[in-house]
């Protein structure tokens, strides 16, 4: 799982052009929102994108995304079990 959070982290960076983040800037447990890494509702669908490409999820419920995308933490392990790439 931790090679999977360290991806995320690195794919997240390149998606989202976050030019001044490094992957070792974003803990796994950082809100990825809000106050954390600061991300709005643009990037949570670059982050759908992200996972419908790379990981075969699709996220069809927003609320779910909510859930999903609370920390690199909550997203690998969603990850983690729904996977079909």
């Amino acid at each position: 799982m931790d090679a999977l959070k360290q991806e995320l982290k690195s794919k997240i960076i390149e998606v989202l052009n976050l030019e001044d983040v490094t992957v070792a800037d974003i803990n796994d447990d950082d809100a990825l929102f809000g106050d954390g890494l600061g991300l709005d509702s643009i990037d949570a669908l670059e982050l759908i994108v992200l996972m419908d490409k790379n990981y075969g999820i699709k996220l069809t419920d927003p609320k779910e995304g909510k859930t999903i995308f609370q920390s690199i933490a909550t997203m690998a392990a969603y990850i983690d079990a729904n996977r079909t790439k």
